[in-house]
């Protein structure tokens, strides 16, 4: 059918022209319209290429001089960055020539906008200098990953530079810049070069120069770029750097060329893109021209046949009048079939056979049951077939019935069923229309579905929403939150909104309103209360965020909408961070007071080292000159004062060393030097407490790799910890006989390969299971003036070296008492080699 239809479409000119082929006249104008649409098609055509042969030519002169201007600006900066290393290299006067090599760079910098920065480097590639200073372009440089990617790509150049003897590019890098930041697209992209310094075939030196990538593009004159877009590539096509984000169109032209901007430079890739060009007004012309001149053949031609269709229109009307019965029939989206007294299927439209699948010629004539009708459903639907058609009343609901598609698709209906009566007032069968109702019936299950998830939704929120009547104040919704936690009734509604005052005066406010308008404002309706915080102490302390709007309910009075969102968990954590705010107050006391401790130190050192000097001289002095029994008493109290004074000045040192501040610095170490510190600085507490500290250190231990300063803070701070302890287990009458606090090194043997062991074992009462589970924890403390981040910086320190931290306690031989506990430290033993490339 739909293949007779298309015949019919394609054949249609040829029985259009055979119907005019008796009327010689109508092919002048043809022919005419053809010729002169060839013959215009063939200029235009000419013209047009011609025109884009032009634009393709001007791109190449304007790409090969974008070309030429780059790699000269490339090749001017490498014969400055020389002039600038042969500044460097003379030996005379190398501060002031230092001063005008800088200075020549400085004015390089910021005359050249593709070059954000300049640094000088020694042979053992050492920061000299870097121009431009306080430059904003590399600030963004310094944080993390970019400078690691930066210092990465810098040592690979400068190593190539140093092999080749010549000035090397790095790779392309694209840098983590914030989106906000106005540097952000003009330096994303950046690349090193390096120029080695050679004097004597050595390299003493180099320039690091980094590059923008969009900065390459700024070398193109502006005047060139508003004519054409530039792109810099890559050679793996990734797009480096862009003149403009402006468009350009599907017709424009584009050409690219390789960039050598050095010996070892990346390869790169300039491409040239056209912007639309200016409206063309005498191809415009000529178009219009050729249009107008083919719309008036074309009306000449539309005159004459004109007057052909005068003598066809009868002939039209004829066919017109047959066709409208079918096209009324065929249009309707309805089913249409016809039975005779018989049931027998007399007649079908075409919207039917669609609706089933099968042809005419297959549905005429056959009797109930049908073919489409679904075989689990034949009785069912024939049944209500028979009782439809011997009901003497037409049904306006119609019957719900099912239709299986000769495809297997099955879909609902709705069928009507009228009497068809003859001319002579005789019923000659049954007419039945058919309805596809699937869609309709697909979305009121939709909407069923719909409803039954948004209850779920409703049912499922984690905060408490319910309606209540503002005239009867009783509760009309409340999802499964509130029911919960307030029951089934208003009660709960009120407790959350604090006054039931609130909802009569609404109340109130509504009436006033349906009084004097019609309808209520939608100003007043749906407009949200501002959130409040409720406090309920009843079941618990439980916090609530309230937020109230009226809406008008599903029987149009007036309710008043509340959600309840617990927020207990945000104001507990609140109240903890307040908590943590005032511990790092206490913090920042703590580090003023180290402050003023190592000046302190600093103070007292100078004059505890005179006075050792003084006793120490005057001993000398009065060493045989005075009486031998005199001698006797004088010479040693003088020589304590000096051993007690240089005593304490070693006490002193060793307390500015802890709290100065330094970078952390990894170095050989002895820790058998860094435990006698830890007990030397803790060894007076003990003593103003009446403990003690007892060491026991290995023999022959090896050096090892670490920080000392930060293992001698894990030291003094494991320690302290373990005096705590004792403090608590011991009154202060019986602390003189209580066990040390013992501190012991030794070699691990027991693991592979073997560790650096520390332990720090009191005999204090031990650490509950729950503490220790969460003592490592950040701002966790069992001291009421501690600030809980000890232990977690030390186990940060451990792990920080490849090592390990924990605590164990410590039973009696029965098993049935906390005796003590022990801190142990592992630490990784690295050989000579290791530690020289750390």
């Amino acid at each position: 059918m739909k293949f007779t239809a298309l015949i019919s479409i394609l054949f249609s000119p040829f029985k259009w022209l055979r119907k005019i082929r008796g009327f010689r006249l109508v092919y002048t104008p043809l022919i005419a319209i053809v010729l002169f649409t060839v013959v215009m098609g063939i200029i235009l055509g000419t013209l047009h290429l011609q025109e884009k042969n032009q634009q393709e030519a001007a791109l190449f002169r304007e790409l090969s001089f974008a070309k030429q201007r780059i790699q000269l600006r490339f090749a001017n900066n490498l014969e400055a960055f020389t002039s600038i290393n042969r500044e460097l290299a003379a030996t005379e006067d190398q501060v002031k020539l230092n001063k005008i090599a800088f200075e020549q760079a400085e004015a390089l910098a910021l005359s050249n906008h593709e070059i954000i920065k300049i640094i000088s480097l020694n042979q053992n590639l050492q920061n000299q200098w870097m121009a431009p200073q306080g430059s904003k372009n590399s600030n963004w440089i310094g944080n993390t990953q970019n400078g690691q990617a930066s210092t990465s790509a810098l040592n690979s150049t400068v190593e190539l530079s140093k092999i080749t003897g010549r000035a090397a590019f790095s790779k392309f890098m694209s840098l983590d810049i914030p989106s906000q930041d106005p540097l952000a697209k003009e330096s994303s992209i950046v690349f090193w070069q390096v120029v080695p310094n050679i004097v004597g075939g050595e390299a003493i030196g180099y320039l690091a120069v980094l590059y923008s990538t969009q900065g390459v593009l700024d070398i193109i004159p502006s005047d060139l770029k508003a004519h054409y877009r530039f792109t810099l590539l890559a050679d793996d096509e990734r797009i480096l750097s862009i003149s403009s984000d402006r468009g350009t169109p599907k017709r424009s032209f584009s050409n690219q060329t390789s960039l050598d901007i050095g010996v070892l430079s990346p390869n790169l890739t300039l491409r040239i893109d056209t912007y639309p060009p200016p409206t063309n007004l005498t191809f415009r012309m000529l178009i219009g021209v050729l249009l107008g001149l083919s719309s008036f053949v074309i009306w000449s031609l539309w005159s004459v046949l004109k007057q052909m269709q005068v003598r066809q229109e009868a002939e039209a009307s004829l066919r017109k009048e047959t066709s409208f019965r079918n096209a009324m029939e065929n249009s309707t989206p309805v089913g249409i079939r016809a039975h005779d007294m018989d049931k027998r299927i007399t007649y079908v439209n075409r919207a039917f056979c669609e609706m089933t699948g099968w042809n005419p010629e297959e549905l005429i004539g056959l009797k109930p049951p049908f073919p489409f009708w679904p075989d689990a459903r034949r009785e069912e639907l024939s049944e209500k077939m028979n009782r439809a058609l011997n009901s003497e009343v037409v049904s306006k609901k119609g019957i719900e019935g099912a239709i299986l598609r000769r495809n297997g698709t099955l879909i609902e209906t709705r069928t009507f069923i009228a009497p068809l009566i003859n001319e002579k007032g005789k019923q000659t069968g049954w007419v039945t229309s058919l309805i596809d109702i699937s869609e309709p019936k697909r979305i009121r299950e939709e909407l069923a579905a719909s409803q039954d998830r948004f209850t779920t939704v409703l049912e499922g929120l984690d905060a408490a929403v319910s309606v209540v009547d503002l005239e009867t104040n009783e509760l009309l919704f409340a999802n499964r939150f509130y029911r919960e936690n307030f029951g089934n009734d208003s009660e709960g509604h009120f407790k959350l909104a604090g006054d039931i005052n609130t909802i009569k005066t609404l109340h109130d406010i509504a009436e006033d309103m349906h009084e004097s308008a019609p309808s209520i404002p939608a100003s007043f309706l749906y407009q949200e209360s501002e959130s409040e915080e409720i406090q309920l102490s009843e079941d618990g302390n439980h916090w609530y965020e309230v937020r109230r709007r009226v809406i008008p309910w599903v029987d149009g009075e007036l309710a008043q909408l509340q959600i309840a969102t617990d927020i207990t968990i945000r104001k507990e954590a609140e109240e903890l961070a307040r908590q943590q705010e005032e511990r790092m107050q206490f913090t920042s006391r703590l580090t003023t007071m180290g402050e003023m401790a190592s000046s302190l130190a600093h103070e007292l050192n100078q004059p505890l080292s005179a006075i050792s000097n003084y006793c120490m001289g005057v001993a000398k002095r009065l060493d045989g000159n005075i009486d031998p029994n005199l001698n006797k008493e004088v010479l040693p109290a003088l020589e304590k004062a000096s051993e007690q004074a240089h005593r304490a000045g070693t006490i002193i040192q060793r307390i500015r060393g802890f709290v100065k501040r330094s970078e952390s610095q990894r170095k050989t170490s002895s820790i058998a030097d860094i435990i006698n510190d830890a007990v030397g600085l803790v060894e007076i507490e003990a003593n103003r407490h009446r403990l003690s500290i007892e060491s026991n250190i290995a023999a022959n231990l090896r050096e090892v790799s670490l920080d000392p300063v930060l293992i001698l803070q894990v030291l003094v701070n494991l320690l302290k910890n373990g005096l705590d302890s004792m403090r608590e287990a011991y009154p202060l009458s019986s602390r003189w006989s209580a066990p040390p606090v013992k501190i012991s090194a030794d070699l691990d043997t027991n693991i592979f390969p073997a560790m650096l062991r520390i332990r720090v074992t009191d005999s204090g009462g031990g650490i509950a299971e729950s503490v220790i589970e969460r003592m490592f924890e950040p701002f966790f403390s069992t001291k009421t003036d501690g600030m809980g981040m000890g232990l977690n910086i030390c186990r940060s320190i451990i792990e920080s070296h490849h090592g390990r931290l924990w605590a164990s306690n410590i039973m009696d031989s029965e098993h049935t008492k906390l005796v003590g506990c022990t801190f142990t430290i592992l630490l990784p033993i690295e050989s000579s080699d290791s530690i020289g490339n750390a």
